[in-house]
């Protein structure tokens, strides 16, 4: 009879958190979100849309949904790639509140008469791919690369401020304090030890962030 190896805990431990990125995946591609934050309200009623105000504002939101997906698969991929306990608690934080904006963007699309993108599996896998990577090469380029993502999103979601119909207040509630709850994440993971990136990196997230809002802006 074979006897257990010292290694066999890790196996187990992988294994287990294999399971545990699996079902986190199916629950952000194919769930319900629920906030644990009440959905931001305007402090002024909206106005009126056309039709075509509504297709815009539907299309901004289904980009921003489709990077909250992004978010979830970047920190659960960022958790699973550290051995830093306390890192790993930073990273599962900042993803819970990205959860609220799963939520708040899904119903906002709901309301719009609108759905999220189609192509969301494959959103999220490369995402969780790309976190991953950033996670092999260390802590604190892991931190640096959610620094680098939180600010290139801040910018995106400020750009959509301006891009959003002037009547509709709803979305740009909601817009704003997804803005500010990920300056505080890109402040925390600063504060926490990440390291500016190389330029040249910079430039490739920037790239594949464009394909994405390309992309999920139709589809």
């Amino acid at each position: 009879m074979n006897t257990p190896t010292s290694a066999s805990p890790i196996r187990h431990d992988g294994l287990d958190r294999l399971i545990m990125s699996f079902d986190t995946a199916l629950r952000t591609v194919f769930a319900e979100h629920q906030a644990a934050r009440p959905c931001p309200q305007a402090t002024q009623p909206d106005g009126e849309l056309s039709a075509e105000d509504k297709r815009l504002s539907a299309a901004l939101m289904r980009v921003n949904h489709v990077g909250e997906v992004c978010a979830q698969a970047l920190y659960a991929s960022q958790a699973w790639g550290t051995n830093d306990p306390v890192l790993k608690a930073q990273f599962d934080e900042a993803a819970r509140e990205e959860t609220d904006h799963l939520a708040w963007t899904e119903q906002r699309l709901k309301q719009l008469g609108s759905r999220t993108s189609l192509l969301n599996p494959l959103w999220y896998a490369g995402a969780f791919g790309i976190g991953l990577l950033a996670a092999k090469a260390g802590d604190k380029i892991s931190l640096g690369f959610v620094v680098e993502t939180e600010r290139q999103v801040e910018h995106h979601l400020n750009s959509h401020m301006d891009r959003l119909p002037a009547g509709d207040q709803s979305s740009r509630a909601i817009v704003a304090q997804m803005r500010d709850d990920e300056v505080q994440h890109a402040d925390a993971a600063e504060r926490a030890g990440g390291v500016p990136l190389p330029k040249p990196v910079q430039g490739l997230m920037r790239l594949a962030a464009k394909v994405m809002t390309t992309v999920s802006h139709r589809i």
